[in-house]
């Protein structure tokens, strides 16, 4: 049965910034932890995921504001805060959807987040959990002394989101990936994988996801991006990338239906199964 991928990015697409709700959950001025002490660490060679996580980490320490902290409160956090965060139309998309995809009956959906976020918080999320196949975040390990995090376990950089894209594509489990990263590397020819790059949707907010949009559209399939209204740099960036063909267009993150992004997508993901169910009817012939 042929397999549609909707992927998305999950910080400023599907919901407001996590990490940036848990910093100020958590009594920590974000504008100066982003602005200021990880653009420090960035200027000094950091790449910008690693950055934020050290810091991130240096305030777990006993007597600072994210003392305690553990992938347990991760989650926990995620579904008590984040929860109450998703953009409009969202999670009825992912219903929706799935309800018009059924409709084609050689065709299923799955739905997949990569994110430069924390997976735990991001995992901790009922919706998530509810709706989404699959998520790729970064990981941080906790400590065995203290049992509060403390080492970087994954840090996904703006190429290594590509890397979970091939991971879908190929059918590679992320439970079997996370202990076997390799096995990305097997050769498989597109025509032989359980989700072709021409099956996929992707939707990302940044400058993150451009690898992502690329690889998305050179395969055949349809990137989309999103911003946040007022958003004027975003917005100029993102019109070199319609130019360059890098995304099909551009939208505010409302998802519900009639709203241009949620009509876009909603539209995309028929017409594909459309294809696949017709491709199929014709491989029987």
């Amino acid at each position: 049965m042929p397999v549609l991928a909707m992927v998305f990015d999950f910080d400023d697409t599907l919901v407001p910034d996590s990490t940036t709700a848990l910093l100020e959950a958590s009594g920590i001025d974000s504008r100066t932890f982003w602005t200021q002490s990880a653009k420090e660490l960035v200027e000094a060679g950091y790449d910008p995921p690693l950055a934020y996580l050290n810091l991130l980490l240096r305030e777990v320490a006993p007597g600072k504001p994210l003392d305690g902290l553990t992938n347990t409160r991760l989650m926990e956090f995620g579904r008590d805060v984040v929860e109450q965060t998703w953009f409009p139309g969202l999670p009825e998309m992912f219903d929706e959807v799935r309800a018009e995809i059924e409709q084609y009956r050689d065709v299923s959906v799955e739905f997949y987040v990569i994110s430069g976020g924390l997976q735990s918080l991001i995992e901790g999320c009922l919706t998530v959990q509810n709706h989404i196949d699959g998520v790729y975040g970064c990981q941080l390990a906790e400590s065995v002394e203290t049992g509060m995090l403390a080492e970087v376990q994954r840090c996904v950089t703006f190429t290594e989101k590509t890397r979970f894209l091939f991971e879908i594509s190929k059918g590679i489990a992320a439970e079997e990936a996370q202990t076997k990263p390799h096995l990305v590397n097997r050769k498989i020819d597109e025509a032989q994988r359980r989700v072709p790059f021409a099956n996929m949707i992707y939707v990302g907010d940044g400058l993150t996801d451009i690898p992502c949009f690329s690889l998305v559209e050179k395969g055949g399939g349809s990137s989309f991006a999103v911003f946040k209204r007022g958003e004027e740099t975003a917005r100029r960036s993102f019109q070199e990338l319609l130019t360059t063909g890098r995304v099909k267009s551009m939208h505010y993150p409302d998802y519900r239906s009639g709203a241009e992004l949620g009509e876009i997508l909603r539209i995309a993901a028929v017409s594909k199964a459309a294809e696949l169910q017709l491709a199929a009817s014709h491989a029987l012939l």
